[in-house]
C-alpha cells in the first residue's frame, strides 16, 4: 500500500460513468419495470452503493475510506442505460476507485437482471469523469 500518512485529510469527490447497451425490447422493459427479476435499477443502485463501501475488500492495496456519500443515477436511453456514480469522503486518499466500483457493479447488476431477456448486452465506457479535492 502507498503510505498516505503525511498527506492532509481533505474533502474529496469523484464522479464516474458507464453505459450498458441493451436491445430496444430490454430498454422498454426497463422503462415499464417489467423484467422478470424485478425493479432492476433499484437493485442496481443498492448493489452499487454496497460495492463502493467495500471497495478496499475488492481491490488489492486500495485504502479503506470512510465514505460520506455515494449517489448512483441512471438514465434509460434508447440504446441502453447510462450510469453515473458520485462518491465523497474526507480522507487522505482519493475516492475515484469507489466511484468506478459503484458504476461497475451497477452495470454488472443490470446485466445479471436482464440477461434472461437480452443476450447481447454490452458493458462499456466506464471512466472517471471528475475528481476534486476541496
Amino acid at each position: 500500500m502507498v503510505d498516505v500518512g503525511a498527506k492532509p485529510v481533505q474533502r474529496r469527490l469523484a464522479i464516474a460513468a458507464g453505459f450498458v447497451e441493451c436491445a430496444p425490447a430490454t430498454v422498454q422493459a426497463l422503462r415499464d419495470r417489467a423484467l422478470p427479476k424485478g425493479d432492476v435499477l433499484t437493485v442496481a443502485r443498492i448493489a452499487a452503493i454496497q460495492a463502493a463501501k467495500r471497495t478496499d475488500e475488492l481491490i488489492p492495496l486500495c485504502h479503506g475510506l470512510p465514505l460520506d456519500k455515494v449517489d448512483v443515477d441512471f438514465e434509460v436511453q434508447d440504446g441502453g442505460v447510462a450510469i453515473r456514480a458520485t462518491s465523497r469522503t474526507s480522507a487522505k486518499a482519493g475516492v475515484e476507485v469507489e466511484a468506478l466500483t459503484a458504476v461497475s457493479v451497477a452495470a454488472l447488476t443490470i446485466y445479471d437482471m436482464c440477461k434472461a431477456v437480452d443476450k447481447e448486452m454490452v458493458i462499456g465506457g466506464i471512466k472517471v469523469i471528475e475528481k476534486i479535492k476541496e
